[in-house]
């Protein structure tokens, strides 16, 4: 896969990863849930040019988990009720705008923190390394089913245990540099990423 291969070969770890912190207040400080929306949907985006695997359903499952746990407390005008279970406009909304930024969070980790990240000193590498590990994780979360869940865990476990062994090996022998065309892709996509955020507050408060 070209775009995969691009990815891993023409972007540093590092720069991915600083590319991610510029963006995060983007996401964060953005208080529209719509904007929010468009940026989870830009980040699902560029997981998807990066070659990385998405569960379309698992997300959604998570999405309306936490929708419906936002539910339990009600707040606002009621909309419509199931029994003695009330469902308001002010618990809906915080259920998506937390579903949608959380999701977003984890399409935009995808991306910008890849297993060969390599962060100096101590902390750095105890960081790296933690990093290393929910990049894994997120990218055999689909191998966690309902029907053995206790076996899936522990199979996870023990292919997680390998792999840092590999990441480790490759992380001494190969260090990848971010090539010119590699740099400009990523201003530009931090640029879009900044951009519902500026529209919202162009409209707002103009």
């Amino acid at each position: 896969m070209k775009r995969l291969e691009f990815y891993e070969n023409a972007l540093s770890a590092k720069a991915l990863f600083i590319t991610g912190l510029l963006i995060i207040p983007a996401l964060l400080f953005n208080p529209d849930t719509e904007y929010r929306i468009i940026q989870f949907l830009f980040f699902w985006f560029l997981a998807f040019l990066c070659g990385k695997k998405t569960n379309f359903i698992f997300t959604v499952l998570i999405t309306l988990f936490i929708i419906a746990f936002n539910l339990i407390i009600p707040y606002g005008r009621v909309l419509f009720s199931i029994g003695a279970f009330k469902i308001t406009s002010g618990a809906l909304e915080a259920g998506i705008h937390r579903a949608v930024t959380l999701q977003a969070l984890v399409m935009l980790s995808k991306v910008t923190i890849r297993q060969d990240l390599k962060l100096p000193g101590s902390f750095g590498k105890l960081l790296g390394e933690s990093l290393q590990i929910f990049s894994v994780i997120m990218s055999r979360r689909y191998k966690v089913t309902g029907k053995n869940l206790i076996a899936d865990i522990d199979a996870l476990m023990l292919e997680l245990s390998a792999e840092q062994i590999t990441i480790n090996k490759e992380q001494d022998r190969i260090h990848i540099h971010t090539k010119p065309s590699g740099f400009v892709i990523l201003i530009i996509t931090t640029l879009i990423s900044w951009l519902p955020w500026v529209v919202y507050y162009v409209n707002n408060f103009n």
